[in-house]
This record gives C-alpha cells, sequence and structure tokens, in this order.
C-alpha cells in the first residue's frame, strides 16, 4: 500500500476537511467525536492506525474484558493501553496491506470507538448472571425460586439504589428477569 492509497483511503472515508498529512508517513483524521492518527514506522514498513477509546481509568474495572475481546471479537483490531488511555490499535505490514483490509480495520476501530465500554460492560454483566445462575443450581434453585430471591433482595435495600422508584424497580427487575429466562437453560 502507498502512501497516495492510504491518503485516498482517509480521504473516502471521512472527507477532504477531516484528513491531514502532519508529517511525513502521518495522517490525523480529525471529527466531531475522535481524533484517528495514521503512522508509518521511521522506515515505512509498518503501518499503525490509533484510535483512543476511553480514559484507563475507566476501563480499569473491565481489563479483564478487554482482553478477551482481544482475544475473541476485534478481528484485525486490538485494544492497547499506553499512556492512561486505552486505544484500538491497527498494524500491519504496510507491504502486504491492501486497501480493503486497511478500510476495514478502520471501520472496526471507530466502531470500537463508538461502542466505548459498552460491549465489555455488557460481557462482564453476562458473565456475572451466568454465575448467579450456576449458584442458584447449585442450591437446587428454580428459575422462579432464583428471581423471587432478586426481588426479596430488591425490597430489602441489599440491591439497587437507595432512592429508587417502584417503577424503576420493576423495570431492573425485568431486565434480570430477561436475562435469566435467556440464560438459564445455558448453564
Amino acid at each position: 500500500m502507498t502512501n497516495e492509497e492510504i491518503a485516498s483511503t482517509l480521504t473516502e472515508l471521512f472527507g477532504t476537511e477531516t484528513v491531514a498529512a502532519i508529517a511525513p508517513g502521518s495522517w490525523q483524521v480529525d471529527t466531531s467525536t475522535f481524533r484517528l492518527l495514521v503512522l508509518l514506522s521511521e522506515d515505512n514498513t509498518w503501518l499503525r492506525v490509533l484510535l483512543p477509546i476511553v480514559p484507563a481509568q475507566e476501563a480499569q474495572p473491565f481489563l479483564g474484558q478487554l482482553l478477551e475481546a482481544n482475544f475473541d471479537t476485534t478481528q484485525e483490531v486490538r485494544y492497547a493501553l499506553y499512556e492512561g488511555v486505552v486505544w484500538g490499535v491497527f498494524q500491519h505490514n504496510i507491504n502486504t496491506l491492501v486497501s480493503a483490509d486497511f478500510f476495514n480495520a478502520i471501520n472496526r476501530l471507530v466502531s470500537l470507538h463508538q461502542a466505548g465500554l459498552n460491549d465489555v460492560f455488557n460481557q462482564l454483566i453476562e458473565n456475572r448472571i451466568r454465575q448467579i445462575i450456576q449458584a442458584a443450581k447449585q442450591q437446587g434453585q428454580s428459575l422462579q425460586a432464583t428471581m423471587q430471591n432478586l426481588e426479596r433482595f430488591y425490597a430489602e435495600g441489599l440491591l439497587g439504589e437507595i432512592e429508587q422508584t417502584p417503577e424503576a424497580q420493576a423495570e431492573v427487575l425485568g431486565a434480570w428477569r430477561r436475562q435469566l429466562e435467556r440464560l438459564w437453560n445455558e448453564n
């Protein structure tokens, strides 16, 4: 892939007004929601695309899920931690990179940015629900008994917000029920 192909792909994706060559072999894309960097190595053999996702402090509780995502779901891009920021990163040998793969990698990075921590948070919650199901089944509880325990925990104030309205509590318990019903027979 040549520098001209890189610039052309960036312009195709983002438009001329947002793409700037910041140095030879370096481009920056500034949109209203993110800043994406495209950098060539000093010897022009490797291309790196970087997009900040979230501050590392916000991601701290989810580092395990981010690493699992690197293994399972991020495909050609990866989460990385550098200077207090979780980044989406794509690296590839410039000689074997084709425009379609470059295009797809940037789209995947933008998707990671748009998702932020939502996907890894949802994965963490699903893992916790699976643990609750496993514990309930080890105790011989049915789905209905597990749901009754959760309702009791909310009624006694062990779960939920202190000032949670009855409507909000009903909504949360409905979400619990949907997730428990969805995952109950998988464990």
